[in-house]
């Protein structure tokens, strides 16, 4: 507790010569060029006011000659009417003119307040008015200076603080000394009589001494001495608890890690390990812990600085810098509460929205849902694309109910993105064409065999931007959709579903081998081959007549397009059986044995 205490009023004492340096005039050449602004402001103002009450004077001495001269001329009606046109022409003049001139002055008035009297810290009236050379500022400080004597003084009698009334001047007097004198042009200022001005200013001078004399009594300081130890005690005890508190959090965390921190994960991505979750808890506490100190000391200062009149204003200060602030977020949110509760229906609306239409591409996809032209494998790219869109939409209408929307830096983001994604996405933006052509056109679905280009393999990806194919050899190899687009594509799996895929390979043969023979042996070279159709029949064409043999082609029907590559040398192996098995001798390629006698080119 002792430290505690130590440390709270060095915090204390050092925040108070701050703010005692924030509050002191750092350049007095400043506050003597604005004094000088106010004090000709104040005199403009002054000018205009003697001038208005001049002109009423001389419009009243005028107005009053004219109607004598209209009692002198009672029987001459004729000269009596022009009188009274004159008189009507006077006054209408001057209640423009006045009109015009008290326009001004009380414009005057509020762009320059005067210069307060606060002897004490509060102001208890303002002076914009001078006497003689005397200015305003001077008049202000000479009065403030006046009253601290008076508070200084021993037994101040406030029945003793009396008004005298002179010629020119009200003065508010106390024995022999004059506080201040309050002139008609003090009373024109604010539109008052004199005597109910001084009046006023005797009356709020007599409180304010009276107060300042009871605030410097020995028991007022003993109670602010009291109220000061309270304080720093109640503060002492707030910073030992919340240390505490937070002490046992930490202590919490640190026995039950293994059971609380098993890291960060997203999609099975390790992002941060047990012991850096634990770190950034433990951070995230002392953090929380030091923010809790410092707002306790902040908020304590303002109790601290209003028990002394001389701080009463700083005090005030710091409840503005926290007050001001959290009153201006309060009323903004406030504010903003009727375009919150758009923006939360908006989104609650294209939330179920999008998955009312989720559900019904699934039910498309399943074939549950039958739309008649309308394909189930069109049901999930058409969702992403009416998704997009929607979102796009709803984007838009919820933009001007975000907070800040017309802001120039929001506005200057949104225009700079704007810039990056036109000068960036051409190439992006025709593989997306590109990609709703593909998809709209069917060449090919997510599991099909297809040649694309030089590319032979299953098709396991088809985005709006890119198609990943699989070869035979695992080999993964990414297509954007514009090349795709730009080059022919062979599906062998669409036709092997329903009318069977043909696989064809030739072989030739001498002229010496029957044609006959070889058709059967092809045939029956095929129909011995796994994944050649049972119900297709096999059949072989004649392609060629070369020099020294016939082409033959052997068309055989498979179900399998994937297993293509299998199935050719399934159907290689037979072949070579059956016409080794026969005792016919294969030609390819260009293959001419010679008869001399020599054995043919078979196995035995």
């Amino acid at each position: 507790m002792k430290r505690f205490s130590c440390v709270w009023v060095m915090l204390v004492i050092f925040a108070g010569s701050l703010l005692a340096q924030g509050m002191t005039p750092k350049n007095d050449t400043l506050l003597q060029v604005g004094d000088s602004f106010k004090n000709q402001s104040l005199q403009q103002a002054e000018s205009l006011l003697v001038e208005h009450s001049q002109q009423k004077q001389l419009d009243s001495l005028v107005q009053a000659e004219l109607r004598r001269e209209m009692q002198k001329i009672n029987l001459d009606i004729r000269k009596q009417k022009e009188l009274e046109d004159k008189l009507n022409s006077i006054a209408v003049a001057d209640s423009l003119k006045n009109l015009q001139r008290l326009q001004r002055i009380e414009e005057l008035k509020k762009s320059s307040p005067g210069f307060p009297v606060a002897p004490f810290g509060d102001t208890l009236f303002s002076i914009n008015t001078r006497i003689g050379s005397f200015q305003p500022a001077e008049r202000a400080a000479a009065v403030a200076e006046r009253i601290q004597k008076l508070a200084a003084g021993e037994n101040f009698d406030p029945d003793s603080l009396l008004v005298v009334p002179s010629e020119n001047s009200s003065d508010i007097s106390y024995g022999e000394l004059v506080v201040m004198a309050v002139t008609d042009l003090d009373a024109l200022w604010y539109s008052r009589s004199r005597e109910e001005l001084a009046g006023e200013y005797a009356a709020g001078i007599r409180k304010a001494v009276t107060a300042q004399q009871k605030t410097n009594s020995i028991l007022s300081w003993l109670t602010r001495i009291a109220l000061v130890l309270a304080i720093m005690i109640g503060v002492a005890i707030v910073f030992y608890l919340v240390n505490r508190i937070f002490n046992r959090s930490r202590d919490f965390l640190l026995h039950n890690k293994d059971r609380y921190f098993k890291g960060f994960s997203i999609k099975k991505v390790r992002l941060l390990t047990p012991a850096q979750n634990l770190r950034i808890v433990l951070f995230a506490n002392n953090l929380l812990r030091l923010l809790t100190l410092f707002f306790a000391f902040y908020l304590a200062l303002p109790l601290l600085f209003g028990i002394f009149p001389e701080t009463r204003s700083w005090a005030a200060v710091l409840w503005k810098w926290v007050a001001n602030p959290a009153g201006s977020i309060m009323l903004g949110i406030w504010n903003y509460l009727p375009k919150l509760f758009t923006v939360i229906v908006l989104v609650l609306v294209a939330r179920y929205t999008v998955k009312l239409l989720k559900f019904l591409s699934m039910q498309i996809a399943r074939g549950t849902l039958v739309i008649k032209g309308f394909y189930p494998d069109w049901a999930k790219p058409t969702f992403d694309i009416v998704r997009f869109l929607l979102y796009a939409f709803f984007f838009i209408v919820i933009f001007p109910y975000l907070p800040g929307s017309n802001s120039p830096i929001f506005k200057g983001v949104s225009l700079f993105l704007g810039v990056l994604f036109s000068l960036g996405s051409s190439s992006a933006i025709a593989n997306v064409i590109a990609g709703l052509v593909i998809t709209y056109m069917r060449p090919f679905k997510i599991g099909d065999r297809i040649k694309l280009g030089e590319v032979t393999g299953d098709v396991i990806d088809k985005t709006f931007l890119v198609t990943r194919i699989r070869t035979i050899k695992n080999e993964d190899i990414t297509v954007p959709n514009s090349t795709v687009m730009s080059n022919y594509t062979v599906n062998y799996s669409t036709s092997s579903r329903d009318l069977g895929l043909i696989l064809n390979t030739t072989v030739t043969i001498g002229y010496n081998v029957p044609w006959q023979k070889v058709h059967q042996l092809l045939i029956a070279a095929a129909k011995d081959t796994e994944g050649i159709l049972k119900d297709k029949e096999p059949f072989v064409l004649q392609v060629s007549l070369d020099d020294f043999f016939v082409t033959y082609q052997l068309n055989a029907y498979t179900a399998e397009a994937q297993a293509m590559a299998v199935t050719y040398s399934r159907l290689h192996q037979n072949i070579q059986d059956k016409f080794n098995q026969a005792g016919v001798e294969i030609m390819s390629p260009h293959y001419r044995a010679m008869r001399d006698g020599n054995k043919p080119a078979m196995p035995q």
